[in-house]
């Protein structure tokens, strides 16, 4: 299945600035786009949240080519608890390692020539300290699974996935669309999976047409849809439509028509400063700290 891509996890982020932080001085990534909502969005891209929030895509180059994140920000929530779901993301930058000591930014190691970063928010980095590639150094998701064989049958059977490795002693399987894309793990914990509010997403495309055959696959399977098939605007830039799904843990799926995402993630050459100005605009740290309260813990 070529004509799917992987293209971006979801992150829900209390403190945007340490955020960008992580990303831009750490990782290496730059600021794709970034856009500034008013109320909740209709398929829950920001959590169950209706509030005024934001939205900051980040990656190492535009998701034509890359898998990038999309980091949402709920005004108002500064902490959300991690579950056991995510277990990390992997990518090779040797570049990233040395940007993480020069920094002073704790690393650990974890394994032969990699290291482990904490996103602000606990999230896990694995870094293969290894020159960076020209193509995308994202090389896997993991995320963690309770019965690894259903979920392969779900992700393999009807999501059309291939599976391209299998690790007994890890009891995982490594899945993707293509060998030059971004990669999805699943990993078995042994155990109910965990998702805390601190929940991702995980982000593919396809043809447009296909969408309502996916939809139609998971009603006839009996399987979760949490968002039926429907467009979601962006002010200004192109409608997209989208199905979200849940695997049998819960793992949220977004499946986005190609052809209108497309221009909806074209790069913005002023992301950067609309990112920046947003951050020097929002006054809720300052806000909070003059009436002795905290943000509220999602």
């Amino acid at each position: 299945m070529t004509l799917r891509r992987a293209l971006h996890f979801v992150f829900k982020v209390g403190d945007r600035a340490k955020t960008a932080t992580f990303y831009r001085d750490v990782l290496g990534m730059r600021i794709l786009r970034h856009e500034e909502f008013e109320e909740g969005c209709k398929a829950a891209c920001n959590g169950p949240y209706d509030g005024k929030w934001s939205k900051t895509m980040v990656g190492f180059g535009a998701e034509d080519d890359h898998f990038v994140m999309e980091l949402t920000y709920n005004y108002g929530v500064g902490e959300y608890r991690l579950g056991s779901d995510f277990l990390g993301l992997t990518l090779q930058s040797s570049q990233a390692v040395s940007n993480a000591r020069r920094l002073g930014w704790p690393l650990s190691e974890a394994g032969d020539g990699i290291y482990l970063a904490e996103a602000p928010g606990g999230y896990r980095f694995y870094l293969v300290d290894k020159t960076q590639p020209s193509e995308d150094p994202v090389q896997k998701v993991s995320l963690a699974v309770s019965d690894l064989q259903r979920s392969t049958h779900y992700w393999e059977s009807l999501l059309e996935m291939q599976v391209l490795e299998r690790n007994v002693e890890r009891n995982s399987v490594l899945l993707g669309f293509a060998h030059n894309q971004c990669k999805l793990e699943l990993q078995d914990i042994g155990g109910t999976v965990d998702h805390g509010t601190a929940f991702g997403r995980i982000a593919f495309s396809c043809p447009r047409e296909q969408l309502p055959g996916i939809e139609a696959v998971m009603k006839k399977e009996n399987q979760k849809i949490l968002t039926p098939l429907v467009s979601l605007d962006t002010p200004g830039k192109a409608t997209v439509e989208v199905v979200i799904l849940a695997d049998p843990d819960d793992h949220e799926i977004c499946f986005v028509g190609n052809e209108a995402f497309r221009q909806l993630s074209m790069v913005d050459p002023n992301g950067e400063t609309l990112l920046d100005k947003a951050m020097a605009a929002d006054k809720s740290d300052e806000w909070f700290a003059k009436h002795n309260k905290q943000k509220a813990t999602a």
